[in-house]
């Protein structure tokens, strides 16, 4: 049922309590864009030897060989998504996307990406290359450097054998779920 009140100042708590119930039964919906979202990274490569969407599930399949838990493995498909909108910002959008479904360093993982991956191409561009030095003592560092050293830098491979999007599709819809804040 749509709601009848055409602004918000003049609206009543059951009619938010109708829109809560029915914004929560549609939460499926999320995860079926961020999967359609996903898809479209295979039309961008910008110059990078696979498209986004291979990069994505290669680093997602590192994580979890690497032993990550869901969230991690869902933010690593996930980290680059953001490309969709603003290669410049990715990380933040990206990182503001899973921020309401994982637990904070996970968030910060993502949303601080950039200045860890710098350490491997800034100074080819002018650009220091220790900006991840201004994030060290956070309780997520570690998690970001692995993320960064480990798993993303190394995911641009055309015959690395990664695990296709449908493998990490349950993972997309259980995290996307519900969210853990608002």
């Amino acid at each position: 049922m749509a709601e009848s009140f055409t602004r918000m100042d003049e609206s009543t708590s059951e009619q938010w309590m109708n829109i809560a119930t029915v914004t929560m039964e549609a939460q499926p919906r999320v995860a079926n864009q961020i999967l359609s979202m996903l898809r479209g990274l295979s039309d961008i490569t910008d110059g990078f030897s696979v498209h986004q969407l291979e990069h994505a599930v290669q680093t997602a399949t590192r994580a979890e060989d690497d032993g990550a838990d869901e969230q991690v493995i869902v933010a690593a498909l996930l980290h680059d998504i953001g490309k969709l909108i603003s290669v410049i910002n990715h990380p933040r959008i990206a990182a503001e996307i899973l921020r309401p479904y994982v637990r904070d360093e996970v968030f910060w993982m993502i949303a601080a990406h950039q200045d860890f991956q710098g350490r491997h191409y800034y100074s080819f561009l002018g650009m220091d290359p220790a900006l991840r030095e201004q994030h060290r003592g956070q309780p997520w560092f570690d998690l970001a450097e692995k993320f960064a050293d480990d798993w993303d830098q190394t995911s641009f491979d055309p015959d690395f054998s990664s695990r296709p999007l449908e493998h990490f599709e349950p993972m997309v819809r259980q995290v996307f779920a519900s969210p853990l804040s608002l």
